[in-house]
């Protein structure tokens, strides 16, 4: 059976997001049935910066970003368009369709490895990376736990080890070539420096006043992160 795939692209005057519309067959991502969600479905276990681990992949930092900035995108699985039926906006919805400890049965990883029209997140939005999608194999294997961790070191404030890695895990999922959220493509340090430089980026991901709060569909970045990305700006948004 061939799949539809029908990508409708709208212009909103006061967001000027572009919205890429998802349409999956039925049987592409379903629920996993009758298993177990690891964690809990309220408040997260919660790591102090002592006691996070390197090895550890932690739902709040590493898979929730990654979620909401890959397949929550406006029209397809946040809560207003919700896609198929399907919503990914949290760990309880997202739990449904991953198999605690075994990543092989989780759809949720199943359709992020597939090709073509049939992966997530659909074409023109960038595939997850094999370092990403590595990321959510190792998360489900350790038990697809609702766990968090919020260890920051703000004196790490070069590109290459602290602004990147936060760019690819938040950001460009919504502002990457193929799909440029709001004009806004940060696939590159020079289209980075270049928002920087326009005064749009500091203000989005600060949720100054007139500005469209980023990362969309989660919260705030923490502190420590706003602080290493206002350090590396006030030295020149260097691609160190």
């Amino acid at each position: 059976m061939k799949k539809v795939l029908s990508i409708v692209i709208t212009t909103s005057l006061s967001l000027g997001m572009i919205l890429v519309a998802c349409t999956h067959e039925a049987s592409l991502i379903q629920p996993n049935k009758n298993v177990e969600t690891g964690g809990t479905t309220g408040t997260p276990t919660v790591a102090g910066s002592a006691s996070c681990s390197v090895d550890t992949v932690y739902f709040n930092k590493d898979i929730e970003p990654l979620i909401a900035s890959g397949c929550t995108t406006p029209g397809c699985h946040d809560a207003i368009s919700k896609a198929d039926g399907i919503v990914l906006n949290s760990y309880a919805s997202i739990s449904k369709y991953v198999v605690p400890g075994k990543f092989s049965s989780s759809k949720l990883y199943t359709v992020l490895i597939k090709s073509g029209g049939e992966r997530m997140p659909l074409p023109p939005l960038p595939a997850f990376t094999t370092t990403q999608i590595k990321l959510v194999e190792k998360w489900i294997s350790q038990g697809a736990k609702n766990n968090a961790c919020f260890s920051c070191d703000s004196t790490n404030f070069k590109y290459t080890t602290a602004i990147l890695p936060l760019l690819q895990t938040k950001c460009i999922g919504c502002h990457s070539a193929s799909s440029a959220g709001g004009g806004i493509d940060l696939s590159t340090y020079a289209l980075v420096k270049n928002s920087v430089a326009s005064g749009r980026f500091w203000g989005s991901i600060n949720h100054d006043p007139g500005f469209s709060a980023m990362p969309k569909g989660i919260s705030k970045m923490s502190a420590c992160e706003l602080t290493q990305f206002k350090k590396w700006i006030a030295a020149g948004s260097l691609n160190n």
